[in-house]
């Protein structure tokens, strides 16, 4: 079912991939930190996770 839905929409897919491609949304000084802000923190939050994992593995 869903391969068939993305055989018949491939086209459409594809050119909606292209117009949002590169987005066109100016942002303040003041969301690209906190957006820096909140991609630190994942990465020290997945950092965590497996670092746990790997404690609780041994």
């Amino acid at each position: 079912m869903i391969k068939n839905f993305f055989k018949h929409n491939y086209a459409k897919i594809r050119e909606i991939n292209k117009k949002y491609a590169h987005p066109n949304v100016e942002m303040s000084k003041g969301v690209k930190i906190s957006l820096l802000f909140l991609r630190l923190y994942l990465i020290f939050l997945v950092c965590l996770l497996f670092y746990k994992f790997i404690t609780l593995v041994q």
